[in-house]
């Protein structure tokens, strides 16, 4: 279930573009969704652990159980969705079309890498000091970022992870849509708000807010993209004025 969120971290989601959907077996598809997610969350655990140099690390075991149960309600939902699943699959540096989305999310790859990375250290050297509540508040702010992702994908029939347009695609504007233009990656900054603070690492807030940035750069060439080649998108953008936070950006 670590798939699903890092895709989202990778800067590898958008919000209301599908790509040409594959045509395979549906039962191959979810047998390929539940692999990833177990050998997603056994990478993570493995490079947590060996940077920690032990598995004496309760907030990565905290994180890894949090974050596996709050994946369940999106996981569920892309299994009973075909089209959404094989959609979703299809991400990364590869996947995209277009070169400046390929480098953007080769960025987010090495970045989020390194957040993984960073709090095992953090905890074998003892950089940071964070206190159990405010641990506690990071594992919250990540089931938030993973609800977050359930609501959007239930609202948004053309969510993929890739940038792009389809035939008798539409403009989706209801529910988070018409809070802000990117709620997907909306939900990623909560998450990425507290998984550091989960982890016990102050320090990781450097990569974590690296990947921000990227995925502000990310959503701004969507836009961008989605105002040339998708019809109404210009006037939904008119009406929802914010990208990404309320009242701030």
């Amino acid at each position: 279930m670590q798939r699903s969120i890092i895709s989202i971290i990778m800067a590898s989601l958008s919000d209301r573009t599908t790509p040409e959907v594959v045509s395979y077996p549906m039962k191959n598809a979810r047998m390929r969704m539940l692999i990833l997610c177990l050998a997603g969350t056994g990478l993570i655990a493995l490079v947590l652990f060996l940077a920690a140099g032990t598995v004496r690390y309760w907030q990565a075991w905290v994180y890894l159980a949090v974050n596996g149960i709050a994946a369940v309600p999106y996981v569920r939902y892309l299994l009973d969705n075909p089209r959404l699943l094989e959609a979703r699959m299809k991400a990364g540096p590869i996947a995209e079309q277009r070169s400046v989305q390929k480098g953007i999310t080769l960025l987010g790859f090495i970045s989020i890498v390194v957040a993984f990375i960073v709090p095992g250290l953090d905890d074998r050297f003892g950089w940071s000091n964070v206190p159990p509540w405010l641990v506690v508040t990071g594992d919250l702010l990540i089931v938030a970022g993973m609800l977050m992702v359930y609501r959007v994908v239930k609202e948004n029939p053309f969510g993929a992870a890739t940038v792009g347009v389809v035939e008798d695609q539409r403009v989706v504007s209801t529910g988070p849509y018409g809070v802000v233009r990117n709620p997907m990656y909306a939900s990623a900054l909560v998450y990425l708000i507290g998984m550091p603070l989960a982890l016990g690492s102050y320090w990781t807030l450097i990569p974590s807010a690296l990947t921000v940035l990227g995925l502000v750069w990310r959503l701004l060439d969507e836009e961008n993209f989605l105002a040339q080649n998708l019809p109404g998108y210009t006037e939904y953008c008119t009406r929802v004025r914010w990208h990404l936070v309320p009242l701030i950006f």
